[in-house]
Parts: structure tokens; C-alpha cells; sequence
């Protein structure tokens, strides 16, 4: 049976399990789009292209399914790349289709053209940094090892964006429908096998170890398995638990057993632990990267024997030499040494009071003028430990703030925490909020500063045109915060073009149709949350801080 290329791409989304796709359609990807009408695929309208991207990579990142976008070509296209982007460094798997102009006019300087022929913009070149496939298809005779490669990168180790571009022409072109059944079954990832030996020595080196200490990362965030594993093994062996930034919630922090997020920008807690107490660090899918590393500072390792687990081979040793490293699904691994070390009589590590420890580094702190937050912060606090005390069945913070939540919002394990740590843009939250709660029915909280919120505000008509559930935690300060921290501490107080004047944002949500709540004190906090609904309402929480109000970093930048 023939069948036109637009509704070949139609069956290839849903061949992939795309249930949802967000775009702005456009003259050269309206054939698609037309196909995209009763197939079952839900298609959402947004504001900007790269609201798309921003909402492809949330549905993709609390979901672990393929996130989708589409647009038109030319801008549509170019104005995708910071999400598409952020997917990439945040390895979320995504697939996003793009409208071309016509090939018979290639080189000729049409219309939105961006082939890369006779000056016309190159979106090849454009996208070829930020996806793991990039493909213009030009012609339909290699069709099926196109959409062949773009299936198997969506499922690799290490997934990411695939982008195809096509031509309007090629779009309404006919092809046999067969071309399908000719691409693989997608399958999960094949186990990888465990050497008993290597249990041998990884269950040794933990009982020769007086005080180990596990490192989960956001590969610890990827599988239910490897959470509930994670768990047991570390209250079996009572070994406390740090997580990376990105995998912030794979361990119950609320656990007596949590030393909370080790980072740059962390209490400092999980820090001092690593190099004051550990003699075994155990990594599990953690990178180590400059965030949670203090930019490679040698002294949290030091002297401390290392195990690194992860499935993607590419970050094993990639900035230390490990003293055992272990290419595994972190769910398999965890589940395997768990069933070793009972019948191997592994005996509880004699753990130091990670409680008293946290206050005696608070009190440190305290006495050398040092406090990570000060007074000025402690509305900021009030709110989300009245957060934490709200919810018991769960929720979602996508989170662009990333300083707060990480120091004040202690994740349960019925929790999601989406920090933007990939290439941390502006304006991600609201957007990557949106995507998400269209794959996860719980309360979903965007969280972000004023200059990001202007970036991507525009998205809340998405929310409210959907009846999507949102509530965003603005903080108002008048100002690019982290710049204008930099410039205080490192260029002399030259503060230059990190403040501005912000909009009434009370009247922002009554254009929008949206509830606003306005923050200033203990008792306004305490007042919100007694008026919110975080379940069904769109809501806009508006909290002040000083703008002279900064955090002393624990890594003392």
C-alpha cells in the first residue's frame, strides 16, 4: 500500500509510543500536521518554538518516554535549539520534526530555506552540536535506514535529540507503507552480566572500609528498581547516602541517612562528610562533574578508595581513576550486591550521627561568620518547608532556581525533582513544567527567579489554553541574582545590567486568568497555602527577596 511520507512520519511517531507532540505548525510542515489530525496523537499549540523543546524534554524527563516536538522550518526550526539543546546535555530522548522548503528551489534564496545552499542558513550545521541524528531528507530511497537510525539513537545508552528535517515537497511524496515493518521492534536496553567476581570484590572492599559512603546520581533516578535497591542497600549496611544535584531524590532525604545533595552550591554537609569521615566513596551513575566535584577539588576524594558504577561506559574514570569500575544497570547492580553481601554476613558500618554531624558543621559555620543563608532567606525557607509539609502523596519542582530547593526542600521518595542543570537556560522551567504534566498526574511546580520568568512567561497561556494544572514559585528580587552576586563579591560591586524593573505581576496573572498570590511574610505564607489549589488551579506565588540578599556558597564562591 502507498502512502504519502507525511503520514509515514504520522505512523513513525506512534510506532515510537508518542501520545503527545508540542509545536507551531507552519506552511512547510503543514502536510504533517494535517496527518497529525484523528491520529490519536495529541497535539499541543505553544507560544514559542522553544517553549516546545523545553516542554518535549520535561514529558521525556519525568516520564522516561520519547518526548516529541515539531515545527515549521527557518525560525520555527532555529528557535528550538536551546531546548533541543538542554535534551542533549541532559541525555533525554526526543524527537523532533521540522518543516523544510521545497528542493526545487534549494539554493535559490526561497522562503525560510535553510539548506545550507547558495548562503541560505545551514540548519545541518545548526543542529549538528546538539543532537545524537541529524537528518535533511531530501529523497525517499533511504527512508528506511533514515527512520532506522533515528529509532535506534531515541533507545540507545545514551539517548538524546533526533532531528529530521523535511522538504514540503518530500512530505507529499508516496512511498509503501511497508517501510515500517522494516524498522526494529524497540526493545529495552539488553541486561548487562554481572561477574560474581566483581560482587567478590566490591563486597570486600566494603568490609574492609571503616566508614564508606554512597554517591547516587541521576542514574540512580532512572528506574524504580534502582531507587528501592539503592535503599536497601544503603539502611542494610547503614552507609549514608549524598546524591548529585541531578539525582536528588533517589534517596529518601528525610532518612536519617541522607547527607542531602553534595555541590557548589550544597549546605556543605555531604562535603565535609566526604573528607572529613569516608574511606570508601561508592558512585553510582554519578558523573562528577564540576557542580558536584567543586570544580574537581582533589580533597573530596582524597584519600578515599573509590567504586564507580554506571551503565554508560563513556563516564566511567572520565575525571578520576576508580579502584574498581563497573559498567552496569544500576537497578541490576544494586538488586545483585544486595542478594551477595546478606548471605556474605556483611555487618552494618558503625555510621557516625549524620544529624549531629550536619549541626556540627551548621555550628562551624556559625562561629566563622560562614552561613550559607542568612536571615534574609528565611521566608524563602518557611516556604518550602511548608511545602514539604503539604504533600504526602507526592509532587513535581522543575526547577530553574536549582539553590533554594536544593538547600531547603528536603525530596521524598515519592517525589520528582527536575533541576535544569543541563545547559542551565533561563526561561526552562514554566515550560518543561507544562510538558510534564501532561505525562504525570501530580501537583507540578515551576520554580524560578523574575528574569527567567519574563524568558518564558508566555507558556502560561499554553497552561491555561490546556487546563493544565501549574503552580509557579516566583522569586522577586529585581534582579539577575547570581550575576549580581558576582559582581558584588568579584568586581567590586560594578553592577552592570543585572537590575531592572519588573511588571505588577498581580495584573500579569489577571491577564492571564490566573490565581496570584503575593508573599511577604511568615504569615502571607502560612495564608497561601490555606488558599491554594495546588491540584487544579493555575497559580502565580509571588515571593520577595532583598535584592541585596546573597548565599554564601559551601564552596566559598
Amino acid at each position: 500500500m502507498q502512502i504519502q511520507v507525511s503520514q509515514l512520519i504520522v505512523k513513525f511517531l506512534q510506532q515510537l509510543g508518542v501520545e503527545t507532540i508540542f509545536g507551531m505548525p507552519g506552511a512547510h510542515i503543514l502536510p504533517v500536521y494535517d496527518d497529525l489530525y484523528g491520529s490519536g496523537i495529541q497535539t499541543v499549540l505553544v507560544k514559542h518554538e522553544q517553549g516546545a523543546a523545553f516542554m518535549a524534554g520535561g514529558y521525556a524527563r519525568v516520564s522516561g518516554r520519547i518526548g516529541a516536538c515539531i515545527t515549521t522550518a527557518g525560525p520555527g526550526a532555529s528557535n528550538l535549539i536551546t531546548g533541543i539543546a538542554n535534551a542533549y546535555a541532559d541525555k533525554l530522548p526526543m524527537i523532533v520534526i521540522t518543516g523544510e522548503a521545497p528542493t526545487h528551489i534549494f539554493g535559490r534564496g526561497g522562503l525560510q530555506e535553510s539548506s545550507g545552499e547558495g548562503g541560505s542558513i545551514d540548519q545541518t550545521a545548526l543542529f549538528s552540536g546538539v543532537t545524537r541524528y541529524h537528518k535533511l531528507i531530501e529523497r525517499t530511497d533511504y527512508l528506511t535506514n533514515v527512520l532506522n537510525q533515528a529509532a535506534r539513537q531515541l533507545v540507545s545508552d545514551v539517548p538524546g535529540p533526533v532531528v529530521l528535517s523535511i522538504p514540503v515537497n518530500v512530505q507529499k511524496e508516496w512511498v509503501d507503507a511497508t517501510i515500517l515493518e522494516q524498522l526494529p521492534t524497540l526493545k529495552p536496553l539488553p541486561k548487562l552480566h554481572i561477574i560474581p567476581s566483581v560482587l567478590e570484590q566490591c563486597a570486600e572492599m566494603i568490609r574492609q572500609a571503616r566508614c564508606p559512603v554512597i554517591l547516587a546520581g541521576y542514574g540512580c533516578l532512572q528506574s524504580a528498581q534502582a531507587r528501592a535497591e539503592l535503599h536497601k542497600f544503603s539502611e542494610h549496611l547503614n552507609i549514608p547516602v549524598a546524591t548529585s544535584l541531578k539525582g536528588k531524590g533517589a534517596m529518601d532525604e528525610r532518612s536519617a541517612l541522607s547527607l542531602g545533595s553534595l555541590g557548589v552550591t550544597s549546605s556543605g554537609h555531604a562535603m565535609h562528610y566526604f573528607m572529613q569521615e569516608a574511606d570508601l566513596i561508592i558512585l553510582l551513575g554519578a558523573s562528577f562533574n564540576e557542580r558536584t566535584s567543586y570544580v574537581w577539588k582533589q580533597g573530596v576524594l582524597n584519600p578515599s578508595k573509590i567504586i564507580q558504577v554506571d551503565r554508560n561506559v563513556a563516564q566511567l574514570e572520565k575525571v578520576f581513576k576508580a579502584d574498581l569500575a563497573i559498567q552496569s544497570d544500576l537497578g541490576d547492580f544494586l538488586a545483585a550486591l544486595n542478594a551477595y553481601c546478606v548471605p556474605q554476613g556483611l555487618e552494618p558500618k558503625p555510621c557516625p550521627d549524620i544529624a549531629a554531624f550536619k549541626r556540627r558543621i551548621d555550628a562551624k559555620n556559625e562561629a566563622e561568620g560562614t552561613v550559607i543563608f542568612g536571615h534574609k532567606f528565611a521566608l524563602v525557607k518557611a516556604l518550602f518547608a511548608r511545602l514539604e509539609q503539604q504533600f504526602d502523596e507526592g509532587i513535581v519542582l522543575v526547577d530553574d532556581n536549582i539553590i533554594f530547593a536544593q538547600n531547603f526542600y528536603r525530596v521524598k521518595a515519592c517525589d520528582l525533582f527536575v533541576p535544569n542543570t543541563g545547559v542551565s537556560s533561563l526561561g526552562h522551567a514554566i515550560p518543561a513544567a507544562i510538558g510534564a504534566r501532561f505525562t504525570l498526574n501530580k501537583p507540578i511546580f515551576a520554580i524560578l527567579g523574575d528574569g527567567g520568568f519574563q524568558m518564558c512567561c508566555m507558556e502560561i497561556m499554553t497552561a491555561v489554553n490546556y487546563h493544565i494544572p501549574l503552580t509557579i514559585i516566583l522569586f522577586n528580587n529585581q534582579t539577575l541574582g547570581l550575576i549580581r552576586k558576582n559582581q558584588h563579591q568579584q568586581y567590586a560591586q560594578r553592577f552592570l545590567d543585572c537590575d531592572f524593573q519588573n511588571p505588577d505581576y498581580s495584573l500579569l496573572a489577571k491577564s492571564f486568568g490566573i490565581n496570584h498570590f503575593s508573599v511577604k511574610t511568615s504569615v502571607d505564607c502560612e495564608s497561601v497555602f490555606a488558599q491554594v489549589d495546588f491540584h487544579r488551579g493555575i497559580n502565580l506565588i509571588e515571593l520577595f527577596i532583598d535584592q541585596d540578599a546573597y548565599p554564601n556558597y559551601s564552596s566559598r564562591r
